[in-house]
């Protein structure tokens, strides 16, 4: 993932900064919730045709994105309840750019109106697909944490998209279609190999104790 170092960069350089502010009255859910009513803005303006303003607040909304995370670590502050409703809240966020694009095209029309809805409903589709993909296999004991195209990336992408506009933002539609669900793709194949490779460990296993007599574990 072509931002996982810059992420990586940014995430160290919020938990000192959160560490510093630590002592402020807010909390993690509170800059998750303020995130998401950022990306919800990003939408609103998209929709109306602002592309530019738009990608300005979406940018400045993915912050919250790891700020709240930098909090939360930094002020021994994270629980499962804020991991899952920071995840909720992504899902709820990237919908609604996306509803937003739909909206702005089908508002602009021209010849590709129709492949452009088309390809950003199959971008959310993707997107989706994404993190539930991760979502479900890590529930399962699976470790999935490949992909071309995770969360931040897809900001960053729709970001370049909307500042720039026009022929730019077309293609970034038609790529996050793609893209996005190629990264689903990935990560099923990488739980699948996990997979299998259980099963050929059980069935090496079942192998050496039918050899030495013993009993089969189910």
């Amino acid at each position: 993932m072509f931002t996982t170092r810059f992420e990586a960069w940014v995430r160290r350089h919020a938990e000192s900064l959160m560490a510093a502010l630590g002592r402020m009255p807010v909390t993690p859910n509170q800059i998750t919730v303020l995130g998401t009513a950022l990306t919800f803005v990003a939408a609103v303006l998209t929709a109306g045709g602002h592309l530019r303003w738009g990608g300005v607040v979406l940018a400045f909304a993915g912050t919250f994105d790891i700020l709240d995370g930098a909090l939360a670590r930094s002020t021994k502050r994270s629980y499962p309840y804020g991991a899952f409703l920071d995840s909720t809240l992504d899902r709820y966020s990237e919908g609604a750019m996306y509803i937003g694009l739909v909206a702005y095209f089908v508002g602009a029309g021209g010849p590709l109106e129709r492949w452009l809805v088309l390809a950003t409903v199959t971008a959310l589709a993707g997107s989706f697909l994404v993190s539930y993909v991760r979502a479900r296999a890590q529930s399962l004991g699976f470790t999935c944490e490949t992909g071309l195209f995770a969360r931040p990336e897809r900001v960053v992408m729709t970001v370049i998209g909307l500042i720039f506009g026009g022929v730019v933002l077309a293609a970034v539609v038609f790529l996050l279609a793609i893209l996005t669900n190629l990264t689903a793709l990935q990560r099923i194949r990488e739980v699948w190999l996990q997979g299998r490779a259980q099963r050929l460990e059980r069935e090496r296993e079942a192998a050496k104790a039918l050899r030495s007599g013993q009993p089969v574990k189910p």
